[in-house]
């Protein structure tokens, strides 16, 4: 009940501690009604200022000059009424009501100068500067665009006052003004202290971080724009009094190619579009959901399903059309009211904006929104989503326009083994299925072209492992060949069919011959096509008739080194080698003796021939084989040997074949990471990323690569690499389909923010992994350990309810694995017990507490119950104070109970630490209280409890004689026995390797002994 002065103030001060949103205002509003009864001004005067407080935090920017005029009137009546700070806040919100009349359009520009005209007046005469005054007439400048300099100057060159705006703030106004000049570096100079953390308020940096995006991007700043809108946009997301901040996230991922990113966005602020409480910030939301549904939109996605305005189901074309017409009138409404285009204008600079990057900048988020292949691409079989700006983009093959030309390129290519001929050889299917094709003559046969798409589609099940498919198209292939005359291709198929169906863990399932026959069978098989091929060679068979089509691909004549012939004859006795090396890993690490000498003849064969016909990228082929099964063997040294050997073999051919080096290298760069020489494998998988790129290799797991080199960059040192390159990698897992492997990338990312101290990009991250959930499409391992990370992050970030929630979720899919969920239980529900306790949330805390300590019953963790007693102490005597002694210190009692039943080899459990502990913390409790003797009495008992842990407790001895000595110092009043105990504990310190703990011990010795001496 409201009845009282008493029980509406109490109701203030529990709003107050409510976050911004509806709830607060609407108690806001409900409590200053409540207050206008009472006889005493003070009620209604503190209930006007906290509903001022909740209108101008969550944009109610309509409503909140109203209230202030009241609590003017209220100043001029009853000036006692007003606290000395509430007199101050007066003054103080002259800006917020200068700032929320510039966001209606229905005020005039005359209003707002007086309203500031006003303003100057209370000020001077009040004895302050009019530096704040000078900042509001520049906003009014910049927003109407008319005498901008000359109002910056006025305000810039005066000095700050107290009433000035907070620092942060006033450089969020600095830098705007230089992006506005176009001067974005210099923007972002002014900019680095409220990025980096070193300036902050309510606002800040969110804001600001908002604002910076496009300028870091444009200035190739890409990293750091990555990380201010992870973090920025969490900072900001469902806030009605930030949604031009939501509407400069939108513009972000339209203009750096992450639609889908937007669209997920776009659906978690839909209440935004029913805030029109602030007109001009709508302006600012609006106008980028508008930048990113056209890009939509252009892009032939009119009709995909997007999250607008409640109650009705949107595609981006409506939405689009609906957006623009409201924008366009906000923005023509304060150009009317201005008399200037300013704000139109800028509108349309923002509209005008093409995308920044190339390609998408890869965030390291899940985005469950994709977008399908627009329109225009889907005749090219191009994807809308392109690859990373890390590396060029696959561009070096180009796509003939001519269906002859076509074909020739592609068989030039095909001959070559350029892995870019893929798209080629699909778009020539394509054509061939389409209806009325008719064969060109000057192709030859038409039995060649189609032998050649059969092989082709060969090769593309054998890259998605569809073996069984792989070795049926292949056979198809190689029929064709035959009936085509071409001798050469249909054995070559023939070799391949077979080889493929050796393949790792195929067995029974195989694609065929190895489940039945055997590996022998499949020798004797190769075998026998090698000689075939000897026998062709032998007899000087030259290129088949089908090739002598001028034009076709000019093939070298005869047999020897170069001729098709020769490439031929490799090509069946890469076969073996192929089958061979398959056999081996299938077996590995116990390799049968005849699978070794079945091995060694067929690369050693390969290798020597290939020599012989001065082909080093089927002699490279051979070593790598070898290479490859000595490391699966463990044969480390003999693996990097031959590796490096590949390498070289390719250099020497490099002109010719650069991309046969890309997998080698990759293979190289894991063995060196396992040794842990990261440098040398960075070097080396950037290399291979680089050339499988521009060479356009749609075979080589770029994913994985990209994983790798973040693993590696991060024990380099290289943070930003290793960010982007996890970034990368999972976004390419993604795309693949994988979504378990992206989301073990995304926790590697997660572990690495952490661990850099950018926890907020972290769990901004985790929550992308967590959202897989809703989906079901994750491995629920991988999802647990999710949970895990987020819920830690939050509690990092101190929001400790959201980390109780994902805790809780935790150890109730911990609950359902049974036997071994139970350990694990034990330790979520002490963690969301904690952070329960430190969202002031003690029922469920205390429920959460009695279910950790009965799970522990079962599944004993004594670390982790102790720990959660000890935090439990804390924070209950922090928010209870004195009358929380006696709870605390039997929260401690527990813990000791615990101890003395743990089994002293359980796992984590360390009884010197233990102890050392709850003492430390008993100690802390009872100085609270003022029972300083007894504290002191804990204080030395955790001494000489940690120092049973030897060098390990000396850290945690040293703060256990900070505490002893304050508690001498500033309980007990024994100055000296203070100062002698931080001498020795000082010393000690010294001896044992910790300087940094020697001088805090130290530092308070001497301000005891300088307190002394001045005394």
């Amino acid at each position: 009940m409201l009845d009282t002065p008493e029980a509406v103030f109490e109701a203030l001060r529990e709003n107050h501690d409510r976050p911004h949103g509806l709830q607060r205002t609407v108690t806001a509003e409900e409590l200053a009604e409540a207050a206008e009864p009472f006889e005493k001004p003070e009620v209604l005067v503190t209930a006007l200022m906290e509903l001022m407080t909740a209108y101008e935090f969550t944009g109610e920017h309509r409503k909140a000059p109203v209230v202030f005029a009241r609590l003017l009137k209220l100043w001029e009546d009853s000036p006692g009424a007003f606290s000395e700070w509430e007199a101050d806040q007066i003054l103080w919100r002259f800006k917020w009501v200068t700032t929320s009349l510039l966001q209606v359009p229905e005020v005039p520009t005359a209003v707002i100068e007086a309203w500031i005209g006003r303003m100057r007046e209370r000020y001077e005469a009040d004895g302050h500067g009019v530096q704040p005054v000078a900042a509001m007439r520049y906003h009014l400048a910049a927003h109407t665009g008319s005498g901008v300099e000359d109002a910056y100057d006025l305000w810039a060159t005066r000095p700050r006052t107290r009433l000035s705006d907070c620092e942060a703030c006033e450089t969020r106004t600095h830098a705007l003004h230089r992006v506005r000049s176009g001067e974005d570096a210099a923007a972002l100079e002014l900019w680095a202290p409220v990025l980096t953390g070193a300036s902050s308020c309510a606002e800040e940096p969110q804001s600001s971080q908002a604002r910076a995006l496009l300028p870091l991007v444009r200035l190739g700043r890409t990293d750091e724009a990555r990380a201010h809108h992870l973090t920025g946009y969490r900072a900001v997301r469902g806030k009605t009094g930030m949604q031009q901040e939501v509407g400069l996230h939108l513009e972000f991922c339209a203009l750096t190619r992450n639609e889908g990113r937007g669209l997920e966005i776009l659906a978690e602020n839909r209440p935004l579009f029913e805030a029109a409480g602030a007109p001009l910030n709508r302006l600012g939301f609006l106008t980028g959901v508008e930048v990113l549904l056209a890009r939509l939109v252009a892009d032939g996605h009119a009709g995909t399903p997007v999250a607008g305005p409640p109650g009705r189901n949107w595609t981006a074309g409506e939405l689009l059309a609906t957006v623009r017409a409201e924008a366009e009138r906000l923005a023509g409404a304060f150009d009317a009211r201005n008399g200037t285009t300013e704000q139109g204008d800028r509108r349309r600079t923002r509209l005008e904006r093409g995308p920044l990057l190339e390609e998408p900048l890869p965030l390291g988020l899940r985005t469950a929104v994709t977008r399908t292949a627009a329109a225009g691409t889907a005749a090219t079989g191009t994807s809308s989503t392109a690859p990373s700006p890390n590396v060029p983009a696959a561009g070096a093959v180009e796509v003939p326009a001519g269906f002859v030309e076509l074909v020739r390129e592609a068989r030039r290519l095909d001959a070559l083994g350029h892995p870019g001929d893929a798209p080629l050889w699909a778009r020539i299917a394509e054509a061939v299925d389409a209806e009325g094709h008719v064969h060109d003559e000057r192709l030859g046969p038409e039995g060649r072209l189609r032998a050649e798409l059969a092989e082709q589609r060969a090769f593309g099940l054998r890259v998605r492992d569809l073996d069984r498919e792989a070795c049926e198209a292949m056979a198809e292939a190689a029929a064709l060949f035959e009936r085509a005359g071409m001798v050469w291709d249909a054995l070559t198929a023939r070799s391949m069919a077979l080889a493929w169906t050796v393949r790792p863990g195929s067995g029974d399932e195989g694609a065929g011959d190895a489940g039945t026959s055997g590996a022998a069978a499949v020798r004797a098989g190769l075998e026998a096509l090698v000689r075939e091929a000897e026998a062709l060679l032998a007899a000087g068979t030259d290129a088949d008739a089908a090739y002598d089509v001028p034009g076709a691909d000019a093939p070298v004549a005869g047999t020897g080194p170069g001729s098709i012939a020769a490439r031929r004859y490799l090509a069946v006795l890469y076969a073996p080698a192929y089958a061979a090396f398959h056999q081996a890993m299938e077996e590995a690490p116990e390799v049968s003796a005849a699978t070794r000498e079945w091995f060694e003849a067929a690369a050693g064969a390969l290798r020597s021939q290939s020599v012989r016909l001065s082909a080093p990228h089927q002699a490279a082929a051979a070593l790598e084989f070898t290479a490859n099964l000595a490391l699966r063997l463990g044969e480390t040294e003999r693996a990097e040997r031959e590796l490096r050997a590949v390498l070289e073999e390719l250099a020497s051919g490099a002109s010719e074949r650069p991309w046969k080096g890309n997998r080698p290298r990759a293979v190289l760069a894991q063995l060196l990471i396992a040794q842990g020489r990261h440098d040398e494998a960075v070097e080396l998988l950037h290399q291979a990323i680089a050339l499988t790129v521009r060479h356009g290799d749609p075979a080589f797991p770029l994913a994985p690569a990209y994983s790798m080199l973040g693993h590696a960059a991060a024990h380099t040192g290289d943070t930003a690499g290793a960010v982007r390159h996890f970034s990368e990698a999972a976004d390419r897992f993604d795309r693949d389909g994988d979504h378990d492997q992206a989301a073990d990338v995304r926790l590697q990312l997660a572990d690495l923010l952490r661990g850099t101290g950018r926890a907020a990009e972290a769990v901004a991250v985790l929550e992308s992994v967590v959202a897989d959930a809703a989906a079901g499409s994750l491995d629920p391992r991988l999802l647990a350990q999710g949970r895990l990370s987020l819920a830690r992050g939050l509690r990092e970030l101190e929001e400790h309810l959201a980390a109780a929630e994902e805790f809780l979720r935790l150890a109730d899919s911990a609950a359902a694995w049974g036997g071994e969920g139970e350990a694990v239980l034990t330790s979520v529900a002490s963690e969301a017990a904690v952070a329960l306790a430190a969202a002031d949330r003690w029922d469920a805390a205390r429920a959460a507490y009695a279910r950790a300590v009965a799970t522990h019953e079962q599944a004993p963790n004594p670390s982790v119950i102790t720990q959660m007693m000890r935090e439990f102490a804390r924070l209950n005597q922090s928010a209870r104070g004195a009358e929380g002694v006696e709870a605390s210190l039997a929260h401690l009692a527990e813990a000791d109970a615990v101890c003395a039943a743990a089994p002293r080899d359980a796992e984590g459990f360390t009884l010197w630490f233990e102890h050392g502990s709850i003492r430390y913390r008993r100690a802390l409790v009872l100085a609270d209280a003022g029972r300083f003797t007894e504290a002191l009495a804990e204080a030395e008992a955790s001494v000489a409890a940690h120092e049973g842990g030897g060098q390990h407790g000396e850290e945690a001895r040293a703060e256990a004689v900070r505490i002893a000595a304050l508690i001498e110092l500033n309980g007990l009043d024994r100055p000296e026995a203070a100062a002698a105990r931080l001498a020795a504990g000082a010393a000690r310190c010294e001896q044992r390797g910790l300087p940094e703990a020697a001088r805090i011990l130290e530092g308070i010795r001497q301000d005891i002994t300088s307190a002394r001496q001045e005394g």
